[in-house]
C-alpha cells in the first residue's frame, strides 16, 4: 500500500474541515439543523447495537446554556459561550447502579457518535469544537446523570466567527500506520 499526504479520495468534507477558535454570535442554528446533528449521532454504529451514548443540547441563551456556561473553565469560556449550540456528551459505562460494564466499547462508540455529528455539522456549514475544558464534577452535579453514566465532553457548535489563523496540519500515514507497532 502506498502511503501518501495527498489522498484524492478523501472527501473534502473531512479535508477541510477545521476546529474554530471563535464562533459567530449573531448567527443561531435552527432547531432543523440540530434534530439533524442528533440524528447524525444517534446513527453511528455500536458493538453489538448497544447505542450507549446520550447527549444534550442547549441553545444559546436558554437557562441549560447558562447553566453550562457557569462551568466552563477559563480557557472555553472565552470563545465556547458565542457558539450557537453547546452540547454534553456521554456514555453509559455500567448497568444502572452496579459496577457491570454495559459495553467495553462504550467510550470507542461515543466517540463514533461524536464524529459522525461533526461530520454532519460540516455537511450543514457549521462548525464544532470538542473540549474538555469544564468543571466535571460540578456539571455531573448540576445535571445529574442517571446511575450508569458518566459525562465525557462538550461540544460547542455554530458558525465559525473567522477563518482559521492557521493550516491545519496532522501527522503524515507513515506516521500514523507505524507510530504504535514496533518494527520488525
Amino acid at each position: 500500500m502506498a502511503l501518501t499526504n495527498d489522498a484524492p479520495v478523501l472527501l473534502p468534507l473531512l479535508r477541510a474541515r477545521v476546529t474554530p477558535e471563535a464562533f459567530d454570535d449573531s448567527r443561531s442554528v435552527s432547531e432543523a439543523e440540530a434534530a439533524t446533528l442528533v440524528d447524525a449521532f444517534r446513527w453511528a454504529p455500536s458493538a453489538g447495537n448497544s447505542q450507549p451514548w446520550g447527549l444534550l443540547l442547549a441553545h444559546r441563551g436558554d437557562d441549560t446554556h447558562e447553566r453550562l456556561v457557569a462551568r466552563l473553565a477559563p480557557s472555553s469560556r472565552r470563545w465556547a459561550p458565542s457558539a450557537a449550540l453547546l452540547a454534553v456528551t456521554a456514555v453509559r459505562r455500567f448497568v444502572d447502579d452496579s459496577d457491570m460494564p454495559y459495553s467495553e466499547f462504550a467510550d470507542y462508540d461515543l466517540g463514533q457518535a461524536v464524529a459522525h455529528l461533526t461530520v454532519q455539522a460540516e455537511a450543514l456549514g457549521l462548525a464544532t469544537h470538542q473540549f474538555r475544558a469544564f468543571d466535571l464534577d460540578g456539571l455531573t452535579r448540576d445535571l445529574a446523570p442517571r446511575p450508569g453514566w458518566a459525562i465525557v465532553s462538550m461540544i460547542a457548535i455554530g458558525h465559525a466567527a473567522t477563518p482559521p489563523a492557521h493550516e491545519r496540519s496532522r501527522h503524515g500515514p507513515r506516521d500514523v500506520c507505524s507510530a504504535p507497532w514496533e518494527t520488525a
